[in-house]
């Protein structure tokens, strides 16, 4: 017996970073996860390559000092 692509169990997808402190900052980034309002609403369209980008361009936005 083979195995169908519909056997399988689905790929789990990258998680949101979102963290509930949704508030968008004067450059309309999250002050909780650090997303853009952009890809917020791309967020559940995203490829999981796509939510790993964003995620790490998150991060980094998060590390950065203010100003």
């Amino acid at each position: 017996m083979s195995s169908t692509n519909s056997d399988r169990a689905p790929a789990a997808r990258h998680p949101s970073p979102c963290v509930r402190r949704c508030c968008l900052d004067d450059a309309d980034v999250c002050v909780g996860c650090g997303r853009t309002l952009a890809e917020i609403c791309e967020w559940n369209q995203a490829s999981d390559l796509r939510r790993r980008e964003i995620c790490a361009a998150a991060l980094q936005r998060r590390r950065l000092p203010p100003g």
